[in-house]
Parts: C-alpha cells; structure tokens; sequence
C-alpha cells in the first residue's frame, strides 16, 4: 500500500496487511512523536520536577510497567547504550510518582495536538470517529511478547477524543516496537547496531554522527562498527554492503508483519475510513515535524 487507498472499500483488503500495517504506521507516528519534538510535554513533565528532558522520557514512556529496575526499562527499550536507563530510573521515581509522570506526558501531548491541528480539529467531525476506530485496534491486539504495549494496555483509555487519539496511537507505536526489537533480535542486531543501520539507510554517514548515538565513546561506536563490518553488514568505509542493506529491510518487513495484527480487528470498510480521517491530520503534523 503506498499512497492513498480510501478510493473504494473493497480496495483497502486487497492489499496485504502488511501494507497495512506499514501504512497505519506512516499516519499514527506523527501524532506519536509531538510527545517528543513538541514542547507541551517536557513543559507538563518539568513541572513535576522532572530534572531533564531525558528523566522526564523515562520517567513517563516506562511508567506503564511499574517501578521495575533499570535492566528492565533498559531491556524494554533495547536501543539505548548500556547505564543510559541507569541514569533516570529509579531516580526519576524517587519523588515523582509514576502514575504521574504518565498523566503529564498524555496532557502535555494533547495540548500539543490541539495547538498544531488547530482547525484542522474543529473542521474534522470525523475525528471523535478515528479515535474510535483507533482505540478498537490499539485494544484488540494480543499482549504475548509485547512488554511495553502490554504496559499500555494497563493504562484507563483517556475519554476526550485527542487524548484518546494520541493514547491509541501510542499504544500501536509500542506494540509495533515490541515487534521491532523482536525482529532485531532475531537478526541478532543489537541496540546500537539498529541505530547505525537506521542512519545508514536515512542517508546518514558516517552513521557514528548520528544523533542517537553521536554522544557515545568512540571506541563503543568503533567497536560496533567492527562487529557490523566482521559480519559483512557493512565495507571499510561504514557504507551498507548489499548484504547489510538486505538484513534492513528483512527486519523491517517482519517488523510491519508483527505490526499486522490491530488492524486485523477493523473491516475493510473500518480501515478506509479511519485513514481518510488520518489523512489531513497527518498532512499537517507533517508540515509542522510534530511540533
């Protein structure tokens, strides 16, 4: 499915549901990362105390799973550098409830939609109708193997239809990350690894310049990229090898085929038109980057 699929019902099934899933992807993740880019929620978070942008993520994105230890948050999230969990969890709970932290990362990211969407929300009548449509797929998944979604799923499903936009879409984009790190283990990518692939295929070089992993030691990061060129991932200039670029998109096809099975709760007729109401929203996040 590439492009636009709502000119007819029958169309949307026909393609396969990894289309789909890859599809739903590409419209949930821009209401998704406003909780990221934007400002309301760091705002929202800094209020609590949170110290830094990076105690406030943690504190908030883990908060599902409870007042678990760092090797678990550290396990959960798979592609930060080993001690980066240790850094703000458990501190970022000592005197900031969990459930707080969450409940300021839903408020922060729903003022931000409304700021962005702006009219977009008050000339949508269909969008109390795509947080429904989304809801019944973020909650009809199986939680088997799916840490972080499972957390979610934990969570009360906001009423007001932006929270609840956000807070369904949410819950897909860690279902479909549990999904991921599955597929990257399989492939016995680490962490780090996945992110020097993601540069890679993002143009990025040389991938150690990345932003998400830029500020690790150099000789992690040259030790990484040992590892990738000893497996033929990679050639001596840290450029893909036919071989590296093969396993990226292996592991992004099993990542959209993982990511299939919420959308299997919706009709063809479900699926079109939840994406013809995503669409103009997602334009506009688009423009903006989330922010």
């Amino acid at each position: 499915m590439r492009g636009t699929v709502h000119t007819g019902m029958d169309k949307t099934r026909s393609h396969p549901m990894t289309d789909i899933a890859r599809r739903m992807h590409g419209l949930l993740e821009p209401i998704c990362l406003v909780t990221f880019f934007a400002d309301e929620c760091n705002e929202e978070l800094a209020a609590l105390g949170h110290r830094t942008y990076w105690d406030g993520y943690f504190a908030s994105r883990a908060a599902p799973l409870g007042r678990v230890p760092a090797h678990v948050v550290h396990a959960a999230f798979y592609n930060f550098a080993d001690g980066e969990a240790a850094r703000h969890i458990p501190s970022a709970w000592a005197t900031i409830p969990p459930e707080a932290s969450v409940a300021a990362r839903e408020r922060g990211s729903a003022a931000s939609l409304r700021r962005i969407l702006g009219e977009r929300l008050s000339a949508s009548p269909g969008l109390v109708r795509a947080a429904d449509l989304t809801t019944k797929a973020a909650t009809s998944a199986p939680l088997e193997g799916r840490v972080m979604y499972a957390g979610m799923r934990t969570l009360e499903v906001p009423g007001d239809p932006v929270a609840r936009l956000w807070h369904c879409a949410t819950m897909l984009r860690e279902h479909r990350g549990d999904g991921h790190i599955a597929a990257l283990v399989g492939a016995r990518i680490g962490g780090t690894e996945a992110h020097v692939l993601s540069a890679l295929e993002q143009g990025i070089h040389p991938p150690e310049s990345f932003g998400r992993i830029h500020h690790l030691p150099k000789e992690r990061l040259a030790a990484v990229m040992d590892g990738l060129r000893e497996r033929g991932l990679v050639d001596v200039d840290g450029h893909f090898t036919d071989t590296g670029r093969a396993t990226r998109r292996r592991i992004e096809a099993l990542t959209d085929e993982l990511a299939a099975s919420p959308y299997e709760a919706l009709s063809a007729a479900e699926l079109d038109e939840l994406i013809t109401e995503l669409e103009p929203l997602t334009a506009t996040l688009l423009a903006t980057g989330s922010q």
